[in-house]
């Protein structure tokens, strides 16, 4: 183990994934430090033991996090103090967030930078690396998340930038083999690293856990799915989300989901609008996540589903289709990810077309009369969890990664 080790993320310093994947190595005895690659001054509560450099920040704004966390930078009263500060940042460099990146290159002299992500992080990063060109800088790990080269690379905005960031990097992380095969078409010439999910591992037994205990859903210990009454629809509409096109395919499936329950997850106001419509116009039931809600409620929600739909244009693996498969829920997932690199399409799930509501009908219908191929389904995902997604799995080999890069960099 090298206790010495200085880790240094570029990544959304508020999102669960960052947090998820950090969390991994917090306990190694590692220097990790993290540099927001969105400057919006919010902190996930779950990062433990890590330096986060700021900009601005509100002390009174950061109330929920960790003790273990140290805050570097400028500590003002309050959110308008921060806003100023940063608008005057900007009229004066409007290069001001790859010069603060480059500063703290230079101060904490990290053995491994890390991106997370490409759009934000990706970018940022390789805009400081044009700058240290002759300066032997630390070997450079980018992340592919979601969209970020599948879709974004089919952008002429950002073609280039996106080749400039995979041509520079030494290492590449993605969690699909399809996007290694992308990466080496946009100039990757570096070391592949193992292709897992970007969020790191899941604690299996903890989440199927959760189906036992006594709250908003109570699932019986040892219930089937096909025992289960619930339908689960992800709420995502925007560039990627399609949640309308499934809630028009559920409309088409009315006449046989007497006795279900349509619960509708992360949605938007129109698509909040929309269910209520549809619930009139058909009778069927439909229930929307609460704004109390936690990640446990997410879970408990899958685990009392008899099936999981989650529809977009793009993505990688989706994180909520792992989650559905853990807690045995049947996925219905579009076919543009990289669903198939997990589902034998009609075996341990359905893949879909995203734009099409009859497609997406006749999946649904198909688990909803089919009581032994959800049921088995089940079976085939909760092995699948533990063999490919268990953190007793994935977890020494993220640590392994670091380790053998600080090695071949030493």
């Amino acid at each position: 183990m090298n206790r010495g080790m200085k880790i240094l993320f570029v990544a959304m310093s508020n999102s669960i994934h960052t947090t998820r994947w950090i969390s991994q190595i917090s306990d190694q005895g590692w220097d990790i430090h993290l540099f927001p690659s969105i400057d919006v001054g919010r902190i996930h509560s779950g990062l433990r033991d890590i330096t986060v450099h700021e900009t601005f920040y509100a002390s009174q704004d950061y109330h929920n996090v960790d003790p273990s966390v140290k805050l570097r930078g400028i500590p003002v009263p309050n959110n308008n103090w921060v806003r100023r500060g940063k608008k005057l940042f900007k009229q004066n460099n409007l290069f001001y967030r790859i010069d603060h990146l480059k500063k703290v290159i230079k101060k904490i002299r990290p053995d491994i930078i890390h991106s997370m992500e490409i759009q934000h992080a990706g970018y940022l990063t390789a805009d400081v690396y044009q700058q240290f060109k002759s300066e032997n800088p630390p070997p450079w790990i980018v992340s592919n998340w979601g969209s970020d080269i599948y879709l974004f690379g089919r952008l002429p905005d950002h073609v280039e930038r996106i080749n400039n960031v995979l041509s520079s990097c030494d290492y590449y992380h993605c969690e699909c083999k399809r996007d290694v095969a992308l990466a080496k078409e946009f100039g990757f010439k570096g070391e592949v690293l193992p292709v897992f999910p970007v969020a790191g591992g899941f604690d299996v037994k903890w989440m199927r856990s959760l189906k036992t205990k006594q709250g908003m859903f109570l699932c019986k210990q040892n219930q089937q799915t096909s025992d289960r009454r619930v339908i689960a629809l992800k709420g995502y509409q925007n560039w990627a989300g399609r949640a309308l096109v499934g809630l028009r395919a559920i409309e088409l499936c009315a006449d046989i989901l007497k006795g279900y329950k349509v619960i509708v997850y992360l949605p938007s106001e129109d698509v909040k609008m929309a269910v209520r419509l549809v619930s009139q116009s058909t009778g069927i039931e439909f229930e929307f996540e609460s704004d109390n809600w936690g990640h446990e409620e997410i879970l408990r929600m899958h685990g009392s589903a008899r099936l999981s739909i989650g529809l977009s244009i793009s993505d990688a693996i989706s994180t909520s289709l792992l989650e559905a498969m853990i807690m045995g829920s049947f996925p219905i997932q579009s076919n543009t990810g990289s669903g198939d690199e997990w589902i034998n399409d009609g075996e341990n799930g359905i893949l879909v077309e995203p734009n099409s509501p009859e497609d997406i009908a006749s999946a649904i219908r198909s688990a909803l009369v089919d009581d032994e191929m959800v049921n088995k389904a089940a079976e085939i995902n909760v092995k699948l969890a533990e063999e490919r997604l268990d953190i007793s799995v994935l977890k020494p080999k993220i640590i392994e990664i670091y380790e053998n890069v600080a090695r071949e960099n030493s």
